[in-house]
């Protein structure tokens, strides 16, 4: 007997829809795509962070390091229209080059990786910690390592 045969056509779409919802419900309350659901989320929120690091706090002393010249307005403007003195009113004139503002978006990805990179690290080496330490010598592998040495003892 056919799954359709034991319904009527109405109830078959209706048991369908609640067997997909429930597929779907399980789907999404697995522990791995609720931890990926969280991890975007911080992660949005690491990112403003970042991005105010290097804008309020890096990108100032690079640019008073330079001469008090602000980075986000560094451009080269592509057409002979651009006289602008501000990166928004150079693009409202024609192309531009806004290196500024590529420099600042590089330093932001550059110091996302890179506190990325030590957050795997300090990760990584608490997982090896774990597991020395729980990972204990079986009784059997301890009574052989006794009986190898007490037989090296011997000759």
């Amino acid at each position: 007997m056919r799954v359709r045969d034991r319904f009527n056509g109405q109830n078959f779409h209706k048991v369908r829809e609640e067997n997909m919802l429930k597929e779907f419900r399980d789907f999404a309350m697995k522990g791995n795509v609720v931890d990926l659901a969280i991890g975007v989320i911080i992660g949005a929120a690491f990112g403003k962070i970042v991005e105010s690091l290097v804008g309020d706090m890096f990108m100032p002393l690079l640019s008073a390091i330079a001469g008090g010249l602000d980075f986000s307005n560094y451009f080269v403007g592509l057409s002979s229209k651009v006289s602008a003195d501000t990166l928004v009113e150079a693009k409202k004139q024609g192309a531009v080059l806004a290196w500024g503002n590529f420099l600042t978006i590089a330093l932001n990805f550059a110091i996302i990786a890179f506190v990325l990179f030590l957050s795997v690290k300090a990760i990584n080496r608490m997982k090896k910690k774990e597991e020395a330490k729980a990972e204990p010598t079986p009784t059997d592998v301890q009574l052989l390592t006794e009986i190898r040495d007490l037989l090296k003892q011997r000759v």
